[in-house]
């Protein structure tokens, strides 16, 4: 079951997180969670607000139908997500949902404080998955140039020059990155998901000082 106290810390409506709850926990597969809830909150009346979960393995989208009666799920994995941000308002927060194809997914009036961990949440999933996307096609790579290196049953006998008679190949010196070239690597990336506005200014600056910091 899903312990729905951990999703009402920041101000989410009690009865939709409950209700959505004990309907999420009948679509979780083996091994995924719920990692964040956020609740809409209409500016007038915000009697069956949607509601977005973010688990593991994908987004949940939830909205009420029939005057509360039922529920509609929609949900979308993260191997189709090609991005996600969100855009702060006078009335509430937009989270903004991009795919990999098709037209992008918006659910407006977030509480401001839950569409930042929203995000948060959401954007970690997110690279964590495509973290596991490049460990993976680097394992295929060193499995397919280790195939390619193996030994044919036939070989191919070896011919021995004599020393004079053998070229010297010189090694090729390794250059190596400097601290200062890392330091502005990472404050370029800092950069591009600022401008992006996948952080906000005050995550920007906070992790620029850090980085500074560093040196």
């Amino acid at each position: 079951m899903i312990n729905i106290d951990r999703f009402l810390a920041d101000e989410q409506d009690p009865k939709a997180v409950e209700k959505v709850a004990g309907k999420l926990n009948d679509l979780l597969t083996s091994g995924e969670e719920i990692l964040y809830l956020a609740v809409q909150k209409k500016p007038a009346v915000n009697i069956l607000p949607d509601c977005i979960a973010i688990s593991n393995k994908r987004i949940f989208y939830c909205s009420p139908s029939n005057l509360g009666l039922t529920m509609n799920f929609k949900d979308i994995s993260w191997k189709n997500i090609k991005e996600v941000s969100f855009k702060e308002g006078l009335l509430g927060s937009k989270f903004i949902c991009v795919p990999q194809s098709g037209e992008n997914i918006v659910t407006d009036f977030i509480p401001k404080v839950q569409v930042r961990k929203l995000h948060q949440a959401a954007n970690q999933q997110l690279e964590e998955y495509k973290e596991m996307l490049r460990q993976q096609k680097l394992e295929e790579n060193r499995a397919s140039a280790s195939s390619f290196n193996m030994p044919t049953p036939a070989a191919t006998p070896v011919i021995e020059l004599p020393i004079e008679e053998a070229i010297i190949i010189p090694e090729t010196p390794v250059i190596e990155t400097s601290k200062e070239d890392e330091i502005e690597q990472k404050l370029v990336k800092l950069k591009t998901l600022y401008d992006k506005q996948l952080i906000t200014r005050e995550e920007y600056e906070h992790k620029k000082a850090a980085i500074l910091d560093s040196m």
